[in-house]
Protein backbone atom coordinates (compact mmCIF):
# COMPACT_ATOMS: atom_id res chain seq x y z
CA UNK A 1 0.00 0.00 0.00
CA UNK A 2 3.13 2.30 0.97
CA UNK A 3 4.82 1.51 -2.62
CA UNK A 4 1.25 2.11 -4.02
CA UNK A 5 1.59 5.80 -2.46
CA UNK A 6 4.84 6.73 -3.98
CA UNK A 7 7.30 5.25 -1.35
CA UNK A 8 10.22 2.89 -2.25
CA UNK A 9 9.98 -0.43 -0.22
CA UNK A 10 13.12 -2.27 0.87
CA UNK A 11 11.76 -5.75 1.81
CA UNK A 12 14.42 -7.76 4.21
CA UNK A 13 12.95 -10.82 3.30
CA UNK A 14 13.38 -10.30 -0.37
CA UNK A 15 16.67 -9.56 0.30
CA UNK A 16 17.67 -13.09 2.06
CA UNK A 17 15.86 -14.89 -0.86
CA UNK A 18 18.13 -13.39 -3.75
CA UNK A 19 21.30 -13.98 -0.87
CA UNK A 20 19.93 -17.66 -0.80
CA UNK A 21 20.91 -18.64 -4.59
CA UNK A 22 23.06 -21.37 -5.30
CA UNK A 23 26.29 -20.66 -4.79
CA UNK A 24 26.20 -16.95 -2.82
CA UNK A 25 28.28 -16.88 0.75
CA UNK A 26 24.97 -17.27 2.12
CA UNK A 27 24.30 -20.10 0.31
CA UNK A 28 27.38 -21.52 1.26
CA UNK A 29 27.25 -21.10 4.48
CA UNK A 30 23.96 -22.16 5.20
CA UNK A 31 24.60 -25.55 3.34
CA UNK A 32 27.81 -25.93 6.03
CA UNK A 33 26.00 -25.38 8.55
CA UNK A 34 23.03 -27.40 8.02
CA UNK A 35 24.26 -30.24 5.23
CA UNK A 36 22.89 -31.09 1.82
CA UNK A 37 19.69 -32.10 3.68
CA UNK A 38 18.00 -28.84 3.04
CA UNK A 39 18.49 -28.56 -0.79
CA UNK A 40 15.98 -29.14 -3.35
CA UNK A 41 16.95 -31.52 -6.45
CA UNK A 42 17.30 -28.51 -8.11
CA UNK A 43 20.16 -27.40 -5.89
CA UNK A 44 18.34 -24.59 -4.13
CA UNK A 45 17.76 -24.21 -0.86
CA UNK A 46 14.32 -25.97 0.35
CA UNK A 47 12.89 -23.32 2.46
CA UNK A 48 10.53 -25.61 4.29
CA UNK A 49 13.04 -28.56 5.00
CA UNK A 50 15.29 -25.28 6.45
CA UNK A 51 12.10 -23.77 8.21
CA UNK A 52 11.38 -28.04 9.67
CA UNK A 53 15.36 -27.23 11.12
CA UNK A 54 15.60 -24.00 12.48
CA UNK A 55 11.63 -23.42 14.10
CA UNK A 56 11.89 -26.84 15.99
CA UNK A 57 15.43 -25.50 18.02
CA UNK A 58 16.39 -22.54 18.97
CA UNK A 59 19.78 -23.16 18.90
CA UNK A 60 19.38 -23.94 15.35
CA UNK A 61 17.15 -20.89 14.61
CA UNK A 62 19.80 -18.43 16.04
CA UNK A 63 22.84 -20.14 14.36
CA UNK A 64 20.74 -19.48 10.90
CA UNK A 65 20.53 -16.36 11.82
CA UNK A 66 23.57 -15.73 12.69
CA UNK A 67 24.24 -16.86 9.15
CA UNK A 68 21.76 -14.32 7.09
CA UNK A 69 21.19 -10.89 9.36
CA UNK A 70 24.23 -9.14 9.24
CA UNK A 71 24.62 -9.12 5.52
CA UNK A 72 21.22 -8.65 5.10
CA UNK A 73 21.18 -5.56 7.80
CA UNK A 74 24.59 -4.13 6.13
CA UNK A 75 22.85 -4.26 2.73
CA UNK A 76 19.76 -2.46 4.05
CA UNK A 77 22.34 0.04 5.84
CA UNK A 78 24.06 0.96 2.73
CA UNK A 79 20.95 1.69 0.56
CA UNK A 80 19.53 3.60 3.23
CA UNK A 81 22.23 5.95 3.13
CA UNK A 82 22.14 5.91 -0.11
CA UNK A 83 18.83 6.91 -0.55
CA UNK A 84 19.38 9.20 1.97
CA UNK A 85 22.30 10.84 0.24
CA UNK A 86 19.43 11.65 -2.38
CA UNK A 87 17.37 13.48 -0.57
CA UNK A 88 14.64 12.83 -2.16
CA UNK A 89 11.23 10.53 -1.90
CA UNK A 90 10.47 8.20 1.20
CA UNK A 91 12.54 5.09 1.55
CA UNK A 92 10.47 2.34 4.23
CA UNK A 93 12.35 -0.85 5.24
CA UNK A 94 10.36 -3.53 5.62
CA UNK A 95 12.82 -5.65 8.66
CA UNK A 96 10.08 -8.42 10.47
CA UNK A 97 12.62 -8.37 13.15
CA UNK A 98 14.15 -4.49 13.31
CA UNK A 99 13.47 -4.92 16.89
CA UNK A 100 14.75 -8.48 17.61
CA UNK A 101 17.92 -7.48 15.85
CA UNK A 102 18.33 -4.36 17.50
CA UNK A 103 18.51 -2.78 14.43
CA UNK A 104 16.37 0.33 14.81
CA UNK A 105 19.01 2.89 14.39
CA UNK A 106 18.56 2.12 10.65
CA UNK A 107 15.46 3.80 10.34
CA UNK A 108 14.18 7.11 11.20
CA UNK A 109 10.53 5.83 12.35
CA UNK A 110 8.99 2.65 13.28
CA UNK A 111 5.68 1.51 11.60
CA UNK A 112 4.54 -1.26 13.29
CA UNK A 113 1.86 -3.37 11.22
CA UNK A 114 -0.12 -5.57 13.75
CA UNK A 115 -2.80 -8.79 14.19
CA UNK A 116 -4.07 -10.86 16.86
CA UNK A 117 -2.20 -14.23 17.23
CA UNK A 118 -4.93 -16.23 16.35
CA UNK A 119 -5.06 -13.92 12.66
CA UNK A 120 -0.96 -14.14 12.41
CA UNK A 121 -1.23 -17.93 12.79
CA UNK A 122 -3.99 -18.12 10.15
CA UNK A 123 -2.33 -16.45 7.58
CA UNK A 124 0.61 -18.17 8.15
CA UNK A 125 -0.86 -21.31 7.32
CA UNK A 126 -2.48 -20.17 4.44
CA UNK A 127 0.53 -18.81 3.30
CA UNK A 128 3.03 -21.34 3.50
CA UNK A 129 0.53 -24.20 3.86
CA UNK A 130 1.72 -24.32 7.34
CA UNK A 131 0.75 -26.91 10.05
CA UNK A 132 -1.27 -24.66 13.56
CA UNK A 133 2.04 -25.83 15.52
CA UNK A 134 4.34 -25.15 12.73
CA UNK A 135 2.54 -21.57 12.47
CA UNK A 136 2.68 -21.16 16.38
CA UNK A 137 6.96 -21.77 16.15
CA UNK A 138 7.18 -19.15 13.74
CA UNK A 139 5.21 -16.81 15.95
CA UNK A 140 7.18 -17.38 19.09
CA UNK A 141 10.64 -17.46 17.55
CA UNK A 142 9.94 -13.67 17.29
CA UNK A 143 8.79 -10.60 20.03
CA UNK A 144 5.09 -10.56 20.79
CA UNK A 145 3.62 -8.08 19.04
CA UNK A 146 2.86 -5.80 22.58
CA UNK A 147 6.56 -5.47 22.70
CA UNK A 148 7.05 -4.35 19.06
CA UNK A 149 4.17 -1.65 19.55
CA UNK A 150 6.15 -0.07 22.41
CA UNK A 151 8.88 0.81 19.47
CA UNK A 152 6.76 2.07 17.49
CA UNK A 153 5.68 5.46 16.37
CA UNK A 154 2.23 4.08 14.53
CA UNK A 155 0.67 1.15 14.58
CA UNK A 156 -1.70 0.15 11.77
CA UNK A 157 -3.57 -2.32 12.59
CA UNK A 158 -4.82 -5.47 9.44
CA UNK A 159 -7.59 -7.13 11.85
CA UNK A 160 -10.20 -5.27 10.40
CA UNK A 161 -11.04 -4.69 6.91
CA UNK A 162 -8.90 -4.79 3.89
CA UNK A 163 -10.33 -0.73 3.90
CA UNK A 164 -10.01 -0.16 6.98
CA UNK A 165 -6.21 -0.95 6.65
CA UNK A 166 -5.83 0.80 3.44
CA UNK A 167 -7.30 4.18 5.38
CA UNK A 168 -4.85 3.67 8.87
CA UNK A 169 -1.82 3.99 5.88
CA UNK A 170 -3.17 6.51 4.26
CA UNK A 171 -3.38 8.41 7.50
CA UNK A 172 0.41 7.45 8.46
CA UNK A 173 1.33 8.52 4.53
CA UNK A 174 -0.13 12.05 4.90
CA UNK A 175 1.80 12.33 8.10
CA UNK A 176 5.04 10.77 6.72
CA UNK A 177 4.27 13.39 3.68
CA UNK A 178 3.80 16.39 6.19
CA UNK A 179 7.01 15.35 7.96
CA UNK A 180 8.81 15.28 4.66
CA UNK A 181 7.77 18.47 3.19
CA UNK A 182 8.76 20.52 6.81
CA UNK A 183 12.09 18.50 6.27
CA UNK A 184 12.04 16.84 9.77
Amino acid sequence: MFKALGAKVLSADEIVHEMLQPGSNVWSAIVDEFGDGILGEDGRIDRRKLAETVFSDTEKRLRLEAITHPPVLEFLAAEAERFRNTGQGVLMLEIPLLVETASLGLVDKVLVVSAEQDTQIRRLQKRYSLTREEAKLRIRSQLPMSEKIKHADWVVSTEGALRSTREQVERVWSTIQESVAQGK
